[in-house]
Formats: C-alpha cells, structure tokens, sequence
C-alpha cells in the first residue's frame, strides 16, 4: 500500500536488469560500467545465495528484520565490496531496487535526523504515504542510537546490506558514487557506525524527495547533479559517472603554467 507499483513488480525488475534491459543497465553501457544484482530479500521462488528473507513486512506495526537478520544483511554488503574490489572495482556504485523503498528511506532518515513525518515525506513512486511513515518513524525513533537494531525494526535487509558496503568500501579505501534517497539513507546508517567512512562517498545527484537533501545535508555532502531524478537504479549516479571522469581527466592532463595571473 505505500507503492503505485505491486509487489512482484521488485522481481520483474531485478529480471530486467540482469537481462539489459532496464535503465540502469543501459546507462551502465554507456558509462562504461558493469552491473551486479545482489538479491538479499526479493520475494521471489528464484534461489539467491545472498537472500536473508523474502520481503518485509508492514513497517508501520512489523519489524523487517530480526537483530540476527540485520546482522546477516549488514555482512553480506560488507562481502559483496570486498568482491568487487578483489576483482579489480576502483568505484563502487550503490543502487537499490525495490517497491516501497522510498517509504523505508524516508523512515530511517526522520529517525536518525529526527525530522517530522511531513517534512522528509516525498512522493515516492507517485502516492502520498505520510501516515505509515509517521507510525513507522514512532517505532524507530527510540532505536536512532542503534543502528543494526534501527535497521532490524524500520530498515530491511536491502538497506542493511547497503550500509555494510558503505562501510567496506572505505575500509578498502574505495570511493563510492551514491544515488538517490534510498543510497544515502544506507549511508546515513553507515555513517553511524563509521563516521570516518564518509570522507570516501560522493552523491552523484539531488532527487526531488525530501529526504534525499535532510540525509546529504545531515553527512555534510554536496551533489554533482540536481537533475529531478526519482529512478533509483544507481542510474542517477550512472549520469554523472562520464562527467567525474572528464573532470579526473581535466585534472591530470590539462597543460599549466602556460599563463601567468
């Protein structure tokens, strides 16, 4: 109910994804980038051997996770960076796929801000869902000092898995291109459990939701690009990847000393 999208619609797109045909994976080959799906809660039959649970439950009266679970979620993330930069990834870009995500960011963002319902309330995929997002956040709030517990109750294992890569990423001393609301909300669990791991995150862009900005302003961080983007993907992030990479080659080939001030 806090989606214009139904449930089965997360596998469908994970599917698209893998096969090449979603957005993410277009721009992915324009950018020159590779893409991994990581499922760790689609509710789905296909087996995945990073899944912790199919789905959440109501995140207004149900926890999505069990502490275990968040644990598990939260280790996996952690895994899946040292795999990538095993295998030779010199950045990371985190993206999220998933029905109601916006709604889960938005909870994990009021309660680690403490920033009331109608303020970091966007419209997500198209509907208004402020009033789970309230009953959600009065079940959050008291866990802001914790943030595996905070994950367990008002996150999902997909944001959990998203924290623990922010966290590995900088211990592997990888920087990392963050999206949309649902990125940084994972970072701004991460940044709880590792303060310093935010020198290595740049967010690619601004999204129109609300708190997308709460969340940036809260880690002390500046977008590349304010383009209105409300996709998720990673294909936010994917847009501006060419323009950092101008910038990179600016910088190391651009002639000085030329002209004098």
């Amino acid at each position: 109910g806090v989606s214009a999208y139904r449930p089965g619609a997360t596998a469908a797109l994970a599917g698209l994804v893998e096969s090449g045909g979603a957005a993410v994976a277009v721009l992915a080959r324009a950018a020159g980038a590779t893409v991994r799906v990581v499922d760790v809660a689609v509710d789905t039959d296909a087996p995945s051997p990073y899944r912790v649970r199919r789905g959440s439950g109501r995140i207004d009266r149900e926890d999505a996770l069990s502490e275990a679970g968040a644990e598990r979620a939260f280790a996996t993330g952690m895994a899946v960076a040292d795999e990538e930069v095993d295998g030779g990834a010199d950045l990371l870009i985190p993206g999220d796929l998933g029905v109601g995500g916006t709604t889960v960011a938005a909870v994990l963002v009021g309660a680690l801000t403490d920033t009331e319902p109608v303020r970091v309330a966007g419209r997500g995929s198209g509907i208004d869902d402020v009033t789970w997002i309230r009953d959600a956040l009065r079940r959050a709030r008291p866990l802001a000092g914790d943030p595996l517990a905070l994950l367990a109750v008002g996150g999902g294992a997909d944001l959990a898995a998203l924290s623990g890569l922010l966290v590995q990423a900088a211990v592997r001393r990888t920087p990392v291109l963050l999206d949309g609301v649902v990125p940084a909300a994972a970072a701004l669990v991460a940044a709880a459990v590792a303060p310093a791991a935010v020198d290595w995150w740049l967010p690619a862009h601004l999204s129109p939701e609300p708190a997308h900005r709460i969340a940036l302003d809260r880690l002390g961080l500046v977008p590349v690009l304010d383009l209105g983007v409300r996709l998720g993907q990673g294909a936010g992030a994917l847009a501006a990847l060419p323009l950092l990479r101008a910038a990179v080659l600016a910088c190391a080939e651009t002639a000085t000393g030329l002209m004098s001030p």
